[in-house]
């Protein structure tokens, strides 16, 4: 289907944010993978060039972008195969809550940096034993006249070890008896004493990405770090998860996309029993079921993509996208991975990578179950 959501600034900004891919990130990737890490300096230039947080008004570093504008960032970065570079993470996820619910010191205090790459942000919500829980946070932040002691540890953060501000959930148990009104948010600079050194963790896919455990002991922060009022640290959260899930569900929607264009290549180039596999009905039926999910997943999340921009509330609809988007991927990568028959194991072909790192999609920012469960409450099932 042609694509309709998109004008000529935003093809441009899609043009040279392509450009960018090939000559700065491409080149890197192998590296990237090895090291598990991305190049530092490359979150500088994504800033030079004006590919961090496009949504930001200028007068805060920004382009004065729209969301269309990342949504084409989180699309390129997944058809380039680039699942280390965290930038929708960072400009569409965390930076979102310094611009939501800073003050205006704050904003100018931070929002520049995080625009140039100066500053690479992290979120730190998840702990040991809560997942999804933030009931459970155990995180302690206990004020002391003007600053907070931060106590506790926390685990899966994406950007952890690049990290120069991670916003974190902490409990703050003078705010009220109820442990949701317990938790508070507060930007916490890497460089403060008690912020300990990053734990790199090994995991399966995502292999440039640096996903670390991070520990707080006796880290003070100041008052003026803490993001609102005292104690509304979870209506944030759940004010931000909208987003959060559809910048999954757009990544997860482009992948599909890419690796079935890829699956077809092949399938059109490889020969078996003297012709094309792609001439065996078996191959066309699997790819032609794939095609179909993919097209009915793109109808249905472009659409969802211009309701948010226009700023809608889409709970529901969203947790669904992320649901859909990220299933149907794992079912995209499994089938396109066995286009590839023995070579789709092999490290050297992307289908290989993608495999590992869709699994991961289906979990973080809300588990498919999660997932289910938010809908069927919108739903007003057992209310």
């Amino acid at each position: 289907m042609k694509r309709t959501i998109y004008d000529e600034d935003h093809l441009l900004f899609r043009d040279a944010f392509r450009s960018f891919l090939s000559h700065e990130v491409l080149p890197r990737q192998e590296a990237w993978r090895e090291a598990g890490v991305v190049d530092r300096e490359l979150w500088r230039k994504a800033g030079e060039a004006g590919f961090l947080c496009p949504e930001l008004e200028e007068e805060y570093g920004g382009s004065g972008g729209d969301f269309l504008h990342a949504a084409i960032v989180m699309e390129e970065l997944a058809r380039a195969h680039e699942s280390g570079f965290a930038l929708p993470l960072h400009s569409d996820v965390v930076v979102p809550y310094i611009h939501r619910f800073g003050d205006e010191a704050q904003k100018q205090r931070w929002l520049p940096g995080c625009a140039s790459g100066e500053f690479v942000t992290a979120i730190a919500m998840t702990e040991p034993g809560t997942g999804s829980d933030l009931a459970a946070v155990a995180t302690t932040a206990k004020r002391e006249g003007d600053e907070y002691i931060l106590d506790g540890s926390k685990t899966f953060i994406s950007n952890g070890m690049l990290a120069d501000l991670c916003v974190v959930a902490a409990r703050t148990p003078e705010a009220s008896d109820d442990p949701h009104g317990q938790l508070s948010l507060f930007v916490v600079e890497s460089e403060r004493e008690g912020y300990l050194e990053p734990r790199k963790l090994k995991k399966m896919g995502l292999a440039s990405q640096d996903t670390a455990e991070l520990a707080f002991d006796g880290c003070r922060v100041p008052v003026s770090n803490r993001l609102g009022p005292e104690g509304a640290g979870f209506l944030m959260l759940m004010q931000n998860l909208q987003q959060e899930r559809l910048v999954v569900a757009i990544g997860a929607q482009a992948a599909a996309e890419q690796a079935l264009e890829e699956a077809v290549t092949y399938a059109n180039e490889r020969k078996a029993f003297g012709r094309s596999i792609a001439r065996f009905q078996a191959l066309q039926f699997s790819l032609v079921d794939q095609a179909t999910k993919i097209e009915v997943g793109r109808a249905f999340l472009d659409a969802l993509v211009v309701r948010h921009a226009a700023g809608e509330e889409l709970v529901k609809e969203c947790s669904m996208a992320k649901l859909w988007q990220t299933e149907m991927l794992g079912e995209v990568v499994d089938a396109c991975l066995q286009v590839y028959g023995g070579y789709g194991y092999m490290d050297e072909y992307p289908i290989s990578r993608d495999y590992v790192d869709a699994r991961v999609q289906r979990i973080f920012a809300g588990t498919s179950e999660i997932m289910k469960l938010i809908i069927a409450r919108r739903m007003g099932l057992g209310a």
